[in-house]
């Protein structure tokens, strides 16, 4: 017997406000035409005034608790991915924590930008299987308004925001790639790239949150490289092949990156969960979010064999291989 990491259910909140690229049309230089062609998004959504990191990933984790049918005394630690957290310190995991009234266990934010939820998948993954946890409340989160140049089109017109959320549960299976749960996760990184993907500011350089500043082109090409590289490694990795998958839930970041993976491993773009149309890049949140919606759908069911997947500034990036 061996233990796996099983997601027990899912939770997604996004801002009430839509932003179309019809909208930006109205503030900058852009058409709803050049966006659709190079991206495939047509709206994101924008937190409200005065709505935080922490209030998304409450909202989220609150919905993916109520779905497991659990309370928070069942929950022994939360770990929140996130690049825009609300303040310095203390983290968003805490305040999740204390909103649900979370008692036990470990609370604590990760930084991965865009692959911050397959790290902190990872991580609670490693938690639950040395048995430092049975249950973890694992929430995406990003408020990627706050950190946006809305006169640079380049940018602006990729992200959003809103959070999603699972609930993890170690239980006994065969050790087999047939049982439910993580079965393996993959992460890496290049910090000599670090500068093709970033922010101009921080606490101890600026003293400001600063804006995202991106390199486009070879951020593209590093992504569609690296993921193909990740991609492969948990195939050979596992001794499967990809037409024993029967999902890729990738980060949402463009949908040109999305058929390139899909167009590597010989598999159609009915197999992958897109939402990136909808939602844009809401980094931590979109594979989470992603997720939820094929779940509540029906798409994604009990048993299917997922592979997800994502790159982010630093660059980082990382996939895991999870039957659902």
């Amino acid at each position: 017997m061996s233990l796996r990491t099983v997601i027990l259910s899912c939770g997604a909140y996004l801002p009430e406000r839509a932003v179309t690229n019809f909208d930006l049309e109205k503030i900058m230089d852009t058409s709803d035409e050049w966006i659709v062609q190079r991206t495939g998004i047509r709206q994101r959504h924008i937190a409200a005034e005065g709505e935080t990191t922490a209030d998304m990933s409450i909202a989220a984790a609150g919905r993916a608790l109520k779905a497991s049918g659990l309370s928070g005394s069942d929950i022994d630690g939360v770990i929140v991915a996130t690049s825009t957290p609300d303040t310095t310190f203390p983290s968003v995991a805490v305040k999740v924590q204390a909103a649900l009234g979370i008692k036990n266990g470990p609370s604590f934010d990760v930084q991965a930008v865009c692959a911050g939820f397959v790290y902190a998948l990872s991580v609670a993954d490693s938690l639950i299987r040395t048995g430092a946890a049975k249950r973890i409340l694992l929430v995406g989160a990003d408020k990627m308004s706050s950190i946006l140049n809305w006169e640079d089109r380049t940018t602006s017109v990729l992200f959003g925001d809103g959070a999603g959320a699972v609930v993890l549960e170690g239980i006994e299976g065969a050790g087999t790639i047939e049982d439910r749960g993580i079965i393996s996760t993959h992460l890496h990184a290049n910090g000599n790239l670090k500068d093709i993907l970033c922010v101009n500011g921080g606490v101890s350089s600026t003293g400001t949150a600063g804006h995202i500043m991106m390199e486009g082109k070879e951020v593209f090409r590093h992504a569609v490289a690296e993921l193909a590289n990740v991609v492969t490694e948990v195939l050979e990795h596992n001794k499967i092949t990809p037409d024993q998958l029967d999902w890729i839930v990738p980060h949402q970041a463009n949908i040109r990156i999305l058929e390139s993976t899909a167009k590597k491993l010989g598999m159609s773009m009915d197999k992958v969960i897109v939402t990136v149309d909808r939602h844009g890049n809401t980094s931590a949140a979109s594979i989470p979010l992603a997720l939820a919606e094929a779940v509540e759908s029906g798409r994604v069911k009990r048993g299917d064999l997922m592979l997800i997947e994502a790159l982010g500034g630093g660059l980082v990036w990382g996939a895991a291989l999870a039957r659902f």
